[in-house]
């Protein structure tokens, strides 16, 4: 327990160190805690991640986007990864190719009878539905550094804890009691960590919209995509992921959240672009999984992504209602309108008949018999 208490120790210190002034924990995003100065404040409102694992070479490639309002000019987020990683930019075309690819197929439904937004009950006839990471330090270990667009990518290792706590008291650092229990286990499993400070381009201008992307690549035996600091998160989560692999694959379970919902799954036989550059040119297998966190505090693990059953396809349907009409005339105007007509015509046929009778009975006089005179 001594061993563990101190390894964490040294992590929550080292992850202190890398971050420089960036020490208050505000919201999270579900690859990582969102750190930001106390002061600021930095929410996460969609998170939408490609994930592509190669069962035959064990390597799996994370690339994400987060979108996020706030009045911070400045903030940070970590990722646990489970063997070492190497972070690039990622192609922000990759995530506009996914959503075309995945896109609901929409079909018309004609309906009969007028409804409220059709005339005459409604006079709409359209009837459409609706600054730099320091280097390292006594006991602090920095694999990689690099820059990238807007970020500082520092990929972390440590062996001394002694030394980084005694610099974390020097320089005042602190990190939430929180995250570092959250931290607990990955330190036990001996995962390492992404660091990364980003800013945007023009200076004083506070976070906001869709981030750059970016791609993270590791050893993997089993594809998993790292949720559990979104526990941290004081509002409801919202993620996007799309799954990409020899077969269908899904969420192994909720982990605390709504049940995930596949919105589409199906082969891509030749993928080009930004798809291949990720997966490779051969045939890849698609899902896309969607999922709300209410209660981000009842995140329990990791998302493990295993095989489906079977490589079933499948694409979201939206109907889009509209009344039949033939001609631009709604058919049950047509149809109303014949019946109507029909009737009339019947009616004066009936009448006409009617008429005949009576001059035909007037004419044939008393008892039947025809007056000749």
């Amino acid at each position: 327990m001594r061993g563990t208490h101190r390894l964490l120790t040294l992590v929550v210190a080292l992850l202190a160190l890398q971050l420089g002034s960036l020490v208050a924990p505000a919201w999270a995003c579900g690859c990582g805690a969102m750190i930001t100065n106390r002061m600021d404040r930095i929410g996460v409102d969609r998170e939408t991640s490609a994930v592509h694992w190669d069962a035959r070479t064990g390597t799996e490639r994370i690339v994400m986007r987060f979108t996020v309002h706030g009045d911070a000019e400045k903030a940070a987020w970590v990722m646990p990864v489970p063997h070492r990683a190497d972070v690039a930019l990622g192609d922000p075309a990759l995530f506009d190719q996914l959503d075309e690819l995945t896109a609901p197929e929409r079909r018309p439904r004609d309906y009969f009878w007028p409804r409220g937004r059709d005339w005459p009950f409604s006079s709409n006839a359209d009837g459409a539905s609706a600054g730099a990471l320091p280097g390292k330090g006594p006991g602090v270990g920095v694999v990689g550094r690099e820059r990238l667009g807007p970020f500082d990518v520092a990929r972390l290792t440590a062996t001394d804890p002694t030394a980084l706590g005694d610099w974390l008291h020097r320089n005042g650092f602190e990190l939430s009691d929180r995250l570092s229990t959250e931290l607990r286990p990955y330190v036990e499993r001996r995962w390492e960590y992404v660091a990364v400070r980003l800013a945007p381009e023009e200076a004083g201008e506070p976070l906001h919209g869709a981030l750059d992307p970016l791609r993270i690549t590791f050893a993997n035996d089993r594809p998993v995509y790292p949720m559990r600091l979104s526990r941290l998160a004081t509002t409801p989560q919202s993620l996007g992921l799309y799954v990409l692999s020899g077969h269908r694959m899904e969420p192994k379970d909720a982990i605390g959240g709504d049940r995930p919902e596949v919105l589409f799954a199906g082969a891509v036989d030749r993928p080009s672009g930004a798809l291949a550059e990720l997966t490779g040119p051969g045939r890849v297998f698609l899902t896309a999984v969607d999922q709300s966190f209410p209660e981000p505090g009842r995140i329990s693990g990791d998302h493990e992504l295993v095989r489906a059953a079977a490589d079933t396809p499948y694409r979201e349907v939206i109907w889009r209602d509209r009344l039949w009409r033939v001609g631009g005339i709604p058919v049950w105007l047509l149809t109303v309108t014949g019946a109507l007509l029909l009737l009339a015509a019947a009616g004066f046929g009936l009448a006409r008949t009617r008429r005949r009778r009576r001059r035909t009975a007037a004419a044939a006089g008393p008892a039947g018999v025809r007056s000749t005179a």
